[in-house]
């Protein structure tokens, strides 16, 4: 970096400069192709886009936190889970550009949309997979794309983020069932009085289980930006179509209001009662 005021940029390259070696600005810049004439397609389309962008990465924190965890590096993975909290902050942001849709803005494009619907996923898929919110009739939609649904049938299979967490917590010595451990991994997560019982210990005394505590809350972080991910989609669905059945089949917003009931990591939340 030149710490002249006045130095020109080197503005001359051989080839393609170096930016867009790196970003790949013109190849992101070019993916938009719009079905309709509607200008409003155009910022739908980003903003889905931009949606894809901040799972993936979203997606990477999460592998990286869990990974951490299975090698007692709790503090990478918090770091991890810290960074992934900033994520979701901004990939829920992306709620606000579509969220004041009319039903006839909404409709001046969404035929364009055919039979296309956010459910259907891959990399949100994966993020809900590393929540526990496993479903092997997710897979489904994909087995047209041999290598998203060999992806998705791995990630069905290993564990999830909070899977790395109770693993760790048992290592520590905190008495998590063999049931919760040993369970079938392609299965959704179930609650249990006994892992709740476990973070009821931890809550009680942090200043004795500071690092576990330390990782409850980042979980908890995560958790509440979800439940409000869903709670920006079922309203900006709500206000854009009603309760109109979803692009793709889906049952639309009665769909979306049964995911905003569900809490991830549950026994974060229900133990807090208890302390």
């Amino acid at each position: 970096m030149s710490h002249d005021a006045d130095a020109t940029p080197h503005l001359d390259f051989a080839g393609t400069t170096p930016y867009e070696d790196y970003v790949q600005a013109d190849v992101l810049t070019h993916l938009q192709k719009p079905r309709s004439d509607d200008p409003g397609e155009m910022v739908f389309l980003v903003t889905t886009q931009v949606m894809e962008l901040w799972f993936t990465v979203i997606v990477h924190e999460w592998e990286t936190a869990s990974r951490a965890l299975d090698e007692g590096r709790v503090p990478v993975a918090l770091d991890a889970l810290k960074r992934s909290v900033r994520e979701l902050e901004a990939l829920n942001a992306s709620w606000r550009p579509l969220g004041q849709l009319t039903p006839a803005q909404f409709n001046a494009y969404r035929g364009a949309l055919g039979e296309g619907s956010g459910f259907q996923s891959a990399m949100y898929r994966r993020m809900e997979f590393l929540l526990g919110e496993k479903s092997a009739s997710m897979l489904v939609p994909h087995r047209g794309a041999p290598r998203v649904h060999a992806e998705l049938e791995k990630a069905l299979q290993q564990p999830s983020l909070y899977d790395a967490v109770l693993r760790l917590l048992a290592r520590r010595g905190f008495p998590v069932p063999a049931e919760v451990l040993e369970r079938n991994l392609a299965r959704r997560y179930e609650p249990s009085a006994a892992v709740e019982a476990v973070w009821t210990e931890i809550y009680r005394d942090p200043e004795n289980h500071a690092e576990p505590a330390r990782l409850g809350e980042a979980l908890t972080d995560v958790a509440e930006l979800v439940w409000r991910w869903r709670n920006d989609h079922l309203v900006a669905t709500r206000r854009a179509m009603g309760a109109k059945v979803g692009t793709g089949g889906s049952a639309g917003v009665a769909w979306l209001e049964k995911r905003a009931r569900n809490h991830v990591f549950p026994e974060l939340w229900t133990a807090r009662s208890h302390v």
